[in-house]
């Protein structure tokens, strides 16, 4: 059920298109580790996906195009600054003679969200890509493509839970359990710079140790409860969920609509914010939460299903 988009009925394809899905991505922790002297932040995340996703198509052809179809088309901004294409034109310079084509990205999922929704767009345009091109999923160019889009695109070009660390390069996976949830957007942006700006590291300056490193967090092994899931996530915290909030104190309502709602276990922000997210009992409860929420907050984007 997603509340405030299209349905997956509604949603169709150019004739004769590659299709792929850029599935919302969760951020279920985020521990900041620290600031490397480059700029860049360390972080350390334990990552799942959502059922819920844009849909981005693709017919093969000389030109290299992008057209914005779907409720949140607007959002997107110029389609020149687009990930889609951004991570073609990259592909095109690691891989000779790239067929490449026509994309029409079906935008459903908010945009500036902590849900990596542009990052998962290229993700899906780096698969369509290599789909037309004949290359392995796991090919090196594709890859180094990925990192060099985004940090985020990495882990969306498997979109598969796991640890996720370094700057976003060093992906663990993880055997998760379907996790019945709800994500709560407000539909306010909020740029990821201006959070990481208001944590407020300096170049080189760590938020833990070298023991705290070591001593990381071990996460429940394969075949493991959703009970234990949750006991071991709640453990956890996201490091950006304070700055972002000052910045958007909205934050702080999703997140109290969200732990207020009958069979939620855990509620937390996503990523730099502002959609957040809250694991319930079962889909039923997760459902019911979505509604009631959508009933309260009608200007606010709702979606109740699993993340995996």
């Amino acid at each position: 059920m997603t509340t405030g988009g299209e349905t997956e009925a509604n949603r169709k394809s150019p004739a004769g298109a590659l299709v792929a899905d850029g599935r919302a991505k969760v951020n279920l922790t985020l521990r900041v580790v620290g600031r490397r002297v480059d700029g860049y932040h360390e972080l350390e995340s334990v990552v799942a996906f959502a059922d819920c996703a844009d849909r981005l198509s693709l017919v093969p052809g000389s030109e290299l195009q992008l057209k914005t179809t779907g409720p949140l088309a607007q959002a997107c901004g110029d389609t020149a600054d687009n990930l889609v294409l951004k991570a073609a034109r990259l592909l095109g310079e690691h891989v000779p003679d790239l067929k490449r084509g026509s994309f029409t990205l079906d935008k459903v999922l908010p945009v500036a969200a902590g849900i990596g929704g542009g990052s998962a767009d290229a993700a899906a345009a780096l698969r369509l890509l290599a789909q037309a091109n004949g290359l392995a999923t796991d090919d090196s160019r594709l890859i180094e493509v990925a990192r060099l889009t985004g940090a985020d695109v990495p882990v969306c070009l498997a979109s598969r839970a796991c640890v996720m660390t370094g700057v976003g390069e060093t992906l663990l996976p993880l055997a998760l359990p379907k996790l019945p949830c709800v994500l709560v957007n407000p539909r306010v942006p909020v740029a990821t710079r201006d959070v990481f700006a208001a944590l407020g590291l300096r170049n080189g300056e760590l938020l833990v140790g070298a023991t705290d490193v070591f001593q990381a967090a071990a996460w429940p092994e394969d075949g493991a409860s959703l009970e234990e899931w949750v006991e071991a996530l709640a453990a956890g915290t996201n490091d950006l969920e304070a700055p972002a909030t000052r910045i958007q104190p909205v934050i702080g309502e999703v997140i109290a609509a969200l732990n207020a709602s009958n069979g939620a276990w855990l509620a937390r922000m996503s990523g730099s914010g502002a959609t957040c997210y809250a694991i319930f009992e079962n889909t039923v409860e997760a459902q019911r939460a979505a509604q009631k929420i959508q009933v309260t907050h009608p200007q606010w984007w709702v979606h109740a299903g699993v993340l995996t």
